[in-house]
């Protein structure tokens, strides 16, 4: 696949381009998104009805996350995920339901793409028994490994060789499934990249390595701690490389599933650079003054849940009314999430020392 060229950019926010005056460059510049429609890409109607509504969940469960946090409801970090809800949902589209997937701690979104319900996620913050991993883990330990989603991790890129590790297990037992590890830019510079790439690229093993660049670690732009371009880690190792327009559905679909479907069929590594952006802090406690008011307001003139709203109406495949119903259903489905939350009991004392253990039939298998 080819790498993105400078002349493919076709959003650079006002004020960001090239460095000046010692100036850096903040936010990412975005590759031209796909020109496909749906039918074209292989996704019908009712796939894109689907994908708005995932995509909806995900942006409504965390804004109500955030405003249960400010009310004191629980503490600890939040890391939000508003603004890349394209990733989420347009890889989860594009992979086989057995495929692994594992992920930093912005990892809200891919819970619920992988089978979590509101109720369970909520409860998880609330720290409360009947959440995803039962109240001991809080919001960066979303988990469903019966969906094969082996959850958030909170040590950065500490997740990186688990993902090698899957695709490992996959090649050895022979099941056919590939498996991802998705991890952002503050993480590309950790060792444990380096050393799961080489290892990767010299077993060949069936992974995919998927830096979720959203141009800031913590408050830091990314041009300020990495050299060159992301995607050019993968020249190092010989490995095969792509960039995607992470803020279009369509685009990380359409290419996710191009590369899922190479790396299944030669058993080979890619590395892959989405390239978004995020609309809320690092956590609740970043006062974000690292970025302009109007830098933020360039980014979400693209937000992708609009964007695929516009293409639903503008194509005729729902109304202004049926749209509205699924909102006002997903909304009612977030309340209720709250209200199930709030109400449910604390872990007991005696839980402390369950679940230290695998057991005796793991949920991986063929």
């Amino acid at each position: 696949m080819a790498e993105n060229k400078k002349d493919d950019i076709v959003f650079a926010p006002k004020g960001i381009g090239d460095e000046k005056d010692g100036a850096v460059q903040k936010g990412v510049d975005l590759p031209a998104p796909t020109r496909k429609k749906h039918k074209s890409l292989g996704l019908t109607e009712d796939d894109l009805k689907a994908m708005y509504e995932q995509m909806y969940l995900q942006r409504r469960f965390e804004e109500r996350s955030m405003q249960q946090y400010q009310k004191g409801k629980f503490g600890g970090f939040l890391h939000l995920y508003i603004g890349q809800e394209a990733i989420s949902t347009g890889t989860v589209f594009a992979f086989d339901d057995k495929d692994d997937i594992i992920t930093g701690y912005r990892d809200h979104g891919w819970g619920l793409c992988r089978g979590l319900t509101a109720k369970e996620g909520m409860a998880e913050l609330f720290g409360k028994a009947t959440g995803c991993s039962k109240g001991k883990g809080g919001s960066m330990h979303f988990a469903n490994a019966k969906e094969h989603f082996w959850g958030g991790y909170g040590i950065v890129g500490g997740h990186i060789p688990i993902g090698a590790g899957f695709a490992f297990a996959n090649k050895y037992k022979g099941t056919g499934n590939i498996s991802a590890t998705f991890f952002g830019d503050g993480a590309v510079d950790q060792g444990a990249l380096h050393e799961s790439m080489n290892i990767a690229q010299l077993w060949k093993l069936p992974v995919l390595f998927v830096v979720e660049n959203n141009g800031y670690s913590m408050g830091t732009a990314a041009k300020r701690h990495t050299v060159a371009e992301i995607v050019d880690r993968a020249k190092g190792y010989g490995m095969k490389s792509a960039v995607i327009n992470g803020m279009d559905v369509f685009s990380v679909y359409e290419k996710m599933k191009e590369i899922a479907d190479d790396v299944r069929e030669n058993s080979e590594p890619y590395f892959i650079e989405i390239r978004t952006y995020r609309y809320r802090g690092h956590s609740m406690s970043d006062p974000q003054k690292y970025r302009t008011k109007e830098e933020l307001e360039e980014y979400q003139k693209i937000d992708p849940i609009l964007k695929l709203r516009d293409y639903i109406l503008s194509n005729d495949i729902m109304t202004e009314e049926e749209i509205t119903e699924v909102e006002d259903k997903v909304e009612e489905e977030v309340l209720e999430a709250v209200e199930f939350a709030d109400n449910s009991p604390f872990p007991d004392d005696d839980e402390l020392y369950d679940d230290m253990f695998a057991d005796d039939e793991p949920y991986f298998h063929v």
